[in-house]
């Protein structure tokens, strides 16, 4: 659908045809998550609410844990779990954190605004089980959660917001207002009012947690403008924010440098 300005929103957000072999992705990622798991030390399926998404999992390193580092998955709020995503922990996972991968419930059955509220429970969970300072990541759908969730309106409880010291949105969607055009709003149900109550990009953060905007240089424009918008729209507002656009990398490759510890976006996540 376009918009009146005659913006092909559907082609906009459309990743998957301009990415080679970008439908084979999901079952990759399923294959290596899962081999993941079975050789890390783990806890999983965690509750965190009575519904049956409302599930985490920790995964622990070797000795006492640095702090705790969470990855929020993406989907644009309507697809996966977090047992897709389990071997993105393993870059911070060797660097001493333990890492919590949430679940939460999908539009249509949950509206966006009720979604993070959910993953916001999630992390309040995670954090009573592990000490010291906390780390966000979140990407596409999940990029949002995350930036949503340190945003000066946030669900969560200043016990929490005070322990997170370091914020990565990846390939992040932070400007909602064009989804109202997608044909995927059949299922967000997104109004005026919400596109604009949740879109990090129009509202103000927190002071004092840095971010870091991580975006796959060979992504969709509209990704990149989603990028760029935030880094200016809270830098101009005094946030401590960099903007990185990662030579080559397109909106599923962009991931992969979560597993290895020495990646320059691990090192972002985790220090």
């Amino acid at each position: 659908m376009a918009d009146a300005a005659g913006i092909d929103w559907e082609d906009a957000f459309l990743n998957s045809v301009y990415i080679p072999d970008g439908p084979g992705y999901p079952a990759r990622w399923q294959a290596r998550a899962a081999a993941f798991r079975a050789g890390a030390r783990a806890q999983l399926d965690i509750p965190y609410g009575p519904h049956p998404r409302e599930r985490f999992d920790l995964f622990l390193p070797e000795g006492v844990p640095k702090g705790l580092a969470i990855i929020i998955h993406g989907g644009f709020w309507l697809a996966f779990d977090k047992s897709v995503w389990s071997d993105l922990a393993q870059g911070a996972l060797s660097q001493g954190w333990a890492v919590a991968l949430p679940s939460y419930k999908l539009a249509p059955e949950e509206r966006i605004t009720g979604i993070a509220r959910q993953v916001g429970r999630a992390i309040v969970a995670a954090a009573g089980r592990i000490a010291g300072p906390i780390r966000l990541c979140g990407h596409s759908a999940g990029g949002q959660i995350a930036t949503r969730l340190i945003c000066a309106d946030t669900p969560l409880p200043s016990g929490i917001t005070t322990r997170i010291e370091q914020v990565v949105s990846l390939s992040g969607l932070h400007d909602l207002r064009p989804l109202q055009f997608h044909s995927m709003n059949d299922r967000l149900r997104l109004d005026a009012a919400e596109a604009a109550t949740e879109s990090p990009a129009l509202l103000t953060p927190l002071p004092d947690i840095p971010v870091t905007v991580w975006v796959g240089a060979a992504e969709r424009p509209e990704f990149l403008r989603q990028s760029a918008l935030l880094s200016e729209a809270w830098g101009r507002k005094g946030q401590q924010i960099q903007l990185i656009a990662e030579t080559g990398r397109n909106h599923f490759d962009v991931l992969d440098g979560l597993q290895d510890p020495r990646h320059p976006l691990t090192r972002a996540f985790v220090g």
